[in-house]
């Protein structure tokens, strides 16, 4: 039984506060995970549960614009300012941590570790994403989070049956307290806990290294020509990283492991964190000394 996450706080560049949450022996060697857009820390809850039970210390922590970390007032959400903001986490942290990044945190381990702080890392972990995305799955998740972005739920149930549509292959939970660690209550209605800046097109300075996978390819080829073990944990029915994008990813990368994550879609650690939390463990143990 691991006991409850202690929550820290970094302050990042312009004097951003950057909330995390550590849980297991601050000593161990960390696993960092980074959500995607529009998530928070709280959503890696059981997989970080399960990887701290099993001896590391697991670090989850809120991008800018997120949760509880501050907004950009400057509008600043590049990826690579979120790869420095981590940066500044990691100093709090032993050194050569485990980057776990799902989605826009993949792309963030990807800058981090292969352009911003190269050797920074011990081992990467992509969920759910490759630097050539399926442009039809990216704008699904583009339009779901634009959706009741600026008017809000009247409850949780509408809450419930928006994601229930979005991702059909989930059962929708019957117990709906935890859809509050990604909301807010304002007046009667419930938001969206992130800055709409970030995708709504007024940012100053917007994710586009998103859509650069040559960036991105030349960050995973340094990342990889150091010797830094990397898997790619693929949701089975995910429509953003789809079977022939996974296989030109792998063709590409020989030496990147590989897990398909059946019933699971891009939301692969909520879908099946058992099987998820499983392969990322057994990665670990293979490849990352305590």
């Amino acid at each position: 039984m691991t006991a409850a996450p202690e929550t820290f706080v970094t302050e990042a560049t312009g004097g951003i506060r950057i909330v995390s949450d550590r849980i297991g022996d601050p000593r161990a060697r960390p696993v960092v995970f980074l959500h995607g857009g529009g998530q928070t820390r709280r959503s890696w809850a059981r997989a970080a549960g399960a990887v701290a039970e099993r001896g590391w210390q697991a670090v989850t922590v809120d991008f800018r614009g997120h949760g509880e970390s501050d907004w950009s007032s400057e509008g600043d959400y590049r990826v690579l300012t979120f790869a420095e903001d981590v940066r500044t986490v990691l100093t709090q942290l032993p050194p050569r941590p485990v980057l776990v990044g799902a989605s826009l945190g993949g792309f963030t381990s990807m800058l981090l570790a292969g352009e911003l702080a190269p050797g920074v890392a011990s081992a990467v972990v992509l969920v759910d994403i490759v630097p050539s995305m399926n442009p039809s799955g990216a704008a699904r998740i583009h339009n779901f989070m634009a959706d009741r972005m600026v008017e809000g739920f009247a409850s949780l149930d509408e809450v419930a049956d928006m994601i229930a549509e979005y991702n059909p292959h989930r059962p929708r939970p019957s117990d709906l307290n935890g859809l509050r660690a990604n909301l807010r209550r304002r007046g009667d209605r419930w938001y969206w806990h992130w800055d709409p800046q970030f995708i709504d097109g007024t940012a100053a300075n917007p994710p586009i290294e998103v859509t650069d996978p040559d960036r991105m390819h030349a960050a995973i080829e340094r990342i990889l020509a150091d010797d830094v073990p990397m898997l790619l944990v693929r949701g089975q029915v995910s429509d953003l990283v789809s079977e022939d994008r996974a296989e030109e990813f792998l063709a590409r990368f020989p030496q990147v492991e590989f897990v398909d994550v059946q019933g699971a879609g891009h939301m692969v650690a909520g879908d099946r964190n058992d099987l998820f939390a499983e392969a990322v463990v057994d990665f670990l143990n293979r490849h990352a000394s305590r």
